[in-house]
């Protein structure tokens, strides 16, 4: 069955109204939605929710400007990526803007290809982000769907140590330690592709730093993102 995926879509919040129609009618023409909005405070009341696209912020605008706006998002798991354009060469601001998340900074007037080249990149971004959620999402529910008897076994597997060990570890026998391995295995197993216990013991220990992480933190998906990057954890 053929799975509608919607077409991604270019926020563009720019006073400027001559630009936004000009951009609009190029990135429509290469086959992108396009929704235009004048200010800060109108795309934070009438802005998207969850659809896949990214946001193309001017710097300097009436009311909330660009990095006002950039932080305001920050908090959202489903922010989309930022690319900014800017009417002068700013440096400072260029940094402060990249240093807080954005995919991009232009400088006005914006060639063609540079401006197509940095949406293409900035929707890349997004999918990958939205894949990386699922998976994240995924392996909460699967996670945390193990027993405490279960966290115990899984943490003490993904060590590599044998049944043996672990049951005298835990105090219990080695025949309940290979059942309680047996179901970790069969839980974590069914959100994988993975079909053999090598994934267990080579690919868990990098799913546990995530488990680890999300469950300290207890923060957004996006905040989790950004803790990714610092300790350089993939998934």
């Amino acid at each position: 069955m053929k799975v509608n995926v919607p077409t991604p879509t270019v926020y563009v919040v720019d006073d400027d109204e001559s630009f936004r129609q000009a951009v609009g009618r190029l990135l429509r023409a290469f086959g992108y939605e396009v929704k235009t909005y004048p200010s800060g405070g109108d795309f934070l009341i009438n802005g998207p929710r969850f659809g896949p696209g990214c946001l193309l912020l001017d710097v300097k605008m009436p009311g909330p400007n660009g990095l006002d706006l950039q932080s305001a998002l920050a908090t959202d798991e489903h922010s989309l990526p930022v690319i900014f354009v800017s009417g002068r060469s700013d440096i400072p601001i260029a940094v402060r803007a990249l240093k807080a998340g954005a995919v991009g900074f232009l400088t006005k007037p914006v060639r063609r290809d540079v401006l197509l080249a940095a949406i293409k990149q900035a929707i890349i971004i997004d999918e990958q982000r939205r894949s990386r959620r699922e998976r994240l999402n995924v392996l909460r529910s699967r996670y945390d769907s193990l027993t405490p008897r279960e966290h115990e076994v899984f943490s003490q597997v993904i060590t590599g140590k044998l049944n043996k060990q672990i049951a005298f570890d835990l105090r219990a026998s080695e025949r309940t330690i290979k059942a309680h391995r047996a179901q970790v295995m069969e839980k974590m197993h069914s959100m994988c592709s993975w079909q053999s216990e090598h994934w267990l013991t080579q690919t868990t220990q990098r799913i546990w730093r995530w488990c680890m992480l999300f469950r300290m933190l207890s923060r957004s998906t996006s905040q989790v993102d950004r803790e990714s990057s610092r300790y350089r954890i993939g998934i």
